[in-house]
C-alpha cells in the first residue's frame, strides 16, 4: 500500500517513509487493512469496533477517532488536511488512494 512517500506492507506490518521506519500499532495496521479492502468506500466507526476491537471489547466510537488521528499524524504530510485518511461525516472514514 502506498500513501504518497509512505510504503505500508500490511502482511509484514511494516511502514516506512523513505528510509525511516514508522511505528504503527497492531490496531492501526488492522484499521488500514480494513479500509484498504474497500478503497474509496467509507468504513463506519461501528464496523471498525467490530472488526478491529472485536465483540468482546467495549470501546467507544471516540476510540476509533483517536486512532485515526494517530494514524494521520504518522502517515499524512498535513494531518489537519488529510489526503489519504478521509472523514466521511456521519459515517466514518475512508482510504483515498488517488
Amino acid at each position: 500500500l502506498e500513501l504518497g512517500d509512505v510504503e505500508i506492507d500490511l502482511a509484514r506490518q511494516s511502514a516506512v517513509r523513505g528510509r525511516k521506519a514508522l511505528h504503527l500499532t497492531t490496531k492501526e495496521f488492522a484499521m488500514l487493512r480494513l479500509m484498504a479492502e474497500t478503497p474509496g468506500e467509507p468504513v463506519s466507526r461501528d464496523r471498525f469496533l467490530d472488526v478491529v476491537w472485536g465483540y468482546t471489547a467495549f470501546p467507544t466510537t471516540r476510540t476509533v477517532d483517536n486512532h485515526v488521528a494517530s494514524l494521520r499524524a504518522k502517515l499524512e504530510r498535513n494531518p489537519d488536511d488529510p489526503r489519504y485518511l478521509k472523514t466521511v461525516h456521519g459515517i466514518g472514514y475512508e482510504l483515498e488512494l488517488e
